[in-house]
């Protein structure tokens, strides 16, 4: 059994956009408390769990939240570099053959000297998807033709963001950029990551709410 703090503490983990509100300070606390406090009773050693310890185990978490979870993650963001934005995309997802690979060798030679071009693949352990320049689905369907295309998905478009080198070693910087990208209802089809730079493939009509919401990360 844990103390008040300890409950309230791992029950907030446990929710990880209650957890953003609580730190921003958006969460009224003694209407929370009357939320929680069946849950908390039941995980503390306390006979009686009161809604005034709650609130103040809340205060306490919600300011050393702000800190711990923020301040590092807000400091590497608005240092964001590049923001590329492009569109007119095709993301096949691909079941996985002995040739596909082959497919894939094939097209790369096709398309090197395309400069416009846009090319991503990610193979996983039971498809591989490949996104493209809408200019390319011809060629794309005439290399792959023999291939078992899953899903075909139409007007895409991508952005793509440098990231300081330090992101690697704090943790929730992906998860901060995401929530914020959910908060305003951007659907995403693929992510794409390297090291230091990562690119989310989102339908057309969610591209300009997509670029608004990383690019105001730097104002944070």
């Amino acid at each position: 059994m844990k103390t008040v703090a300890a409950a309230v503490e791992h029950y907030i983990k446990t929710k990880p956009f209650l957890q953003t509100a609580l730190s921003q300070g958006i969460i009224n606390l003694t209407s929370l408390a009357r939320i929680i406090r069946k849950e908390i009773q039941n995980e503390t050693t306390t006979r009686e769990v009161r809604n005034g310890a709650i609130v103040m185990a809340l205060k306490r978490l919600s300011t050393d939240m702000e800190f711990r979870s923020t301040h590092r993650i807000v400091r590497v963001l608005k240092n964001i570099g590049e923001i590329i934005v492009r569109s007119n995309l095709t993301d096949y997802t691909f079941l996985p053959s002995d040739t596909l690979m082959n497919c894939q060798a094939e097209l790369l030679s096709k398309i090197q000297n395309s400069k416009d071009v846009f090319y991503a693949t990610t193979r996983g352990v039971n498809e591989t998807n490949l996104i493209i320049s809408n200019t390319m689905e011809a060629l794309v369907e005439d290399i792959f033709n023999k291939e078992r295309c899953q899903y075909k998905v139409t007007r895409l478009g991508a952005i793509s963001v440098k990231l300081p080198e330090e992101n690697v070693s704090v943790p929730g910087i992906y998860y901060f950029i995401f929530q914020r990208l959910a908060w305003e209802g951007v659907s995403m089809n693929e992510v794409i990551s390297t090291a230091n730079e990562f690119t989310i493939v989102v339908p057309e009509f969610h591209v300009d709410v997509a670029f608004k919401v990383i690019k105001d990360l730097k104002l944070l």
